[in-house]
């Protein structure tokens, strides 16, 4: 998502799935994009910032941080 404090050379980047699956569900690992922790963190609620993210330019970023993800796994021949 590259937010500020964004850290992605570092180990902690994993599969982010993206919010709004319903209420204890994760949402399927094609609607998922790789996020640092930091990242993680602020789209998933975790950690607040100040001033606060726009929830709808977090969701924009993350259907963007989606279809790099994609664009990756299509070159690995994953997709």
């Amino acid at each position: 998502m590259r937010l500020e404090g964004c850290m992605p050379d570092n180990e902690t980047v994993v599969l982010a799935h993206l919010n709004g699956a319903g209420l204890g569900l994760k949402s399927l690992d094609i609607h998922g994009a790789y996020l640092c922790l930091n990242c993680h963190d602020i789209y998933d609620g975790r950690k607040q910032t100040n001033p606060p993210f726009d929830p709808d330019l977090l969701e924009l970023e993350m259907l963007r941080a989606i279809i790099n993800t994609q664009k990756i796994l299509d070159q690995e021949g994953l997709l």
